[in-house]
């Protein structure tokens, strides 16, 4: 957070989480080859890119797309749902991968075998809409041993779920993760593609 980035984004998505600020990115696009996206990318001159979605894995060229970037020099992130396997991708390439909580509806998608595959280069985040998805993450975070594996993130629903209560209850319960806030709404609030 708080670092240039460029982002390239992937239309298509598997889920329907009700809270989804992305839902434009579903259908339409602008169809590109990997030399295309590659040379859009290289005139942002950034030293982070990261691919989202949608659900960027759901494009049968993503996993090559990732290993383009990295050849090309740049920091690599891949922001997905957790519900597709994560197996495969590019080592080089830092994961960011949901845990659907309850709240967004789409927790029965979880792939919960893609933690076992999370390393300290890699990320899980919990959108957070309310006290239950609270309470359910932290259970989630505890059942599993996250912090052992990965740098853990919850990020409360702006919405839905105040930013300072939530953090009041990580503070409470002295929780390893790292709280994090929607930079992007902050200072633009819901403009699409900022």
């Amino acid at each position: 957070m708080g670092l240039p980035t460029a982002f390239i984004r992937l239309t298509g998505c598997p889920l329907r989480c009700r809270y989804c600020d992305t839902e434009y990115a579903f259908a339409g696009g602008k169809k590109m080859s990997l030399e295309q996206i590659i040379e859009k990318v290289e005139s942002y001159r950034p030293r982070y890119v990261c691919v989202t979605g949608g659900e960027p894995l759901v494009q049968k060229h993503c996993r090559q797309l990732l290993a383009c970037l990295c050849d090309a020099g740049y920091e690599v992130s891949l922001e997905t749902s957790g519900a597709i396997d994560i197996a495969n991708i590019d080592k080089r390439v830092s994961r960011i991968m949901d845990i659907k909580t309850p709240d967004s509806l789409e927790s029965s998608r979880n792939r919960l075998k893609n933690i076992n595959l999370l390393s300290a280069h890699d990320q899980a985040k919990f959108v957070i809409c309310s006290r239950r998805d609270y309470e359910w993450a932290r259970d989630i975070l505890r059942r599993f041993s996250l912090e052992q594996c990965c740098e853990v993130l919850f990020s409360p629903n702006m919405a839905q779920q105040p930013a300072g209560e939530l953090a009041d209850w990580i503070v409470e319960d002295n929780l390893p993760v790292r709280l994090q806030l929607q930079l992007h709404k902050i200072l633009w609030g819901d403009e699409p593609g900022r």
